[in-house]
C-alpha cells in the first residue's frame, strides 16, 4: 500500500465524517451496503496523494528556477 500523504484540515474532517457515517451504518446492521462511502473515502485519499505529488513537483520546479536565476545572476556579475 502506498504511503499515506499529509492531509489538510478539510480532508481530515471529510475522512472523519465518512468514518462516522460508516460506523453508524455498521451499527444499524452488519449487512448494510457501505461501498458508496468506502469509494468516497478512497477518493479523498487519492486526491490527497495527487495534491501532495503536485506540490512536490511545483516545489522542485521552483527550486530549479531559483538555481537557474542564481546562476544567471552570478554569470552577469563575473562579466
Amino acid at each position: 500500500m502506498a504511503k499515506d500523504p499529509k492531509y489538510t484540515a478539510g480532508e481530515i474532517a471529510k475522512l472523519a465524517w465518512l468514518t462516522a457515517r460508516m460506523a453508524k451504518r455498521g451499527i444499524a446492521s452488519q449487512t448494510v451496503y457501505q461501498g458508496d462511502l468506502e469509494r468516497k473515502f478512497e477518493r479523498v485519499i487519492e486526491r490527497a496523494r495527487e495534491r501532495e505529488a503536485q506540490e512536490a513537483a511545483d516545489k522542485a520546479e521552483a527550486e530549479k528556477a531559483a538555481r537557474k536565476a542564481k546562476a544567471k545572476a552570478k554569470n552577469l556579475k563575473t562579466k
